[in-house]
């Protein structure tokens, strides 16, 4: 479900904070993300990157604060209401079955029923409609696999994430979360993978991305929120600053008027 306004952010964040005992790890976050745009997120490690996504995605629960959709105030309990929200994230270790096969993943615990006696009864998979979604999702996003039948594990690093990002496409309507998505990756399937990113966004869906690779911040992200010390210290126009600018403001050398 797209924002019915496109000027009101899909994404919302109003002082988001988050506290564990004494130690603040995320304080007065300030973020909004636009329909179809890639916002990348940068800091350096322990700068409160990991705990923002988590309460985006509602594997944790803010100390205070709030998160808004499409302009309505909402509460995330857990994953699971993320992802029925419309929120979908790819974690660096993917999350795939290994053994299992690209189509079986794409619909991991997601299976598509048939219809009638036979789903009602017995739970048989529509293993049809599940081939016809996946390949048109696949097709959406310009990936190639030469069979939905074959297991992951017969993949390379990029065809993975490829799979990761497809999987999370399919159900992630409004905001998909990638951490990482370029790690360990040769140059051939980074360039894939930053391709993929470019295809979500046209597809409508807003991306938040977040990288240590800097360069390729400017190769997709529309705007770059940068965090330090637990804050969103500055938003950044992409086309607007450089990579000095952007590495003084994560390592704080910089500081936002």
């Amino acid at each position: 479900m797209s924002s019915q306004n496109s000027t009101i952010p899909v994404l919302e964040l109003q002082n988001l904070s988050k506290s564990y005992g004494t130690i603040q790890a995320v304080k007065n976050a300030n973020l909004s993300i636009k329909q179809g745009e890639v916002m990348a997120l940068v800091g350096d490690n322990g700068a409160g990157k990991s705990t923002l996504v988590k309460m985006i995605s509602g594997a944790v629960q803010p100390s205070s604060g709030r998160i808004l959709l499409d302009g309505q105030n909402v509460t995330i309990k857990g994953p699971l209401d993320g992802r029925n929200l419309g929120i979908e994230t790819v974690y660096q270790d993917l999350a795939l079955a290994p053994h299992l096969s690209v189509l079986q993943n794409m619909f991991l615990g997601r299976e598509i029923i048939k219809p009638g006696l036979l789903g009602r009864m017995f739970g048989t998979l529509d293993k049809r409609a599940m081939k016809e979604v996946a390949e048109k999702e696949l097709n959406k996003l310009k990936i190639h696999i030469k069979s939905l039948t074959q297991p992951v594990a017969d993949l390379s690093g990029g065809q993975r994430q490829a799979v990761a990002v497809a999987r999370s496409a399919v159900w992630g309507s409004r905001l998909l979360i990638l951490d990482e998505p370029t790690n360990h990756l040769g140059v051939h399937e980074v360039a894939m993978v930053l391709d993929l990113i470019r295809q979500v966004r046209n597809s409508g869906v807003s991306v938040l991305y977040i990288t240590h690779t800097i360069p390729h911040v400017f190769e997709v992200a529309d705007r770059i929120a940068v965090m330090y010390l637990g804050s969103i210290s500055v938003v950044l126009d992409s086309k607007d600053t450089n990579m000095d600018e952007v590495v003084g403001y994560i390592t704080g050398t910089k500081v936002s008027a």
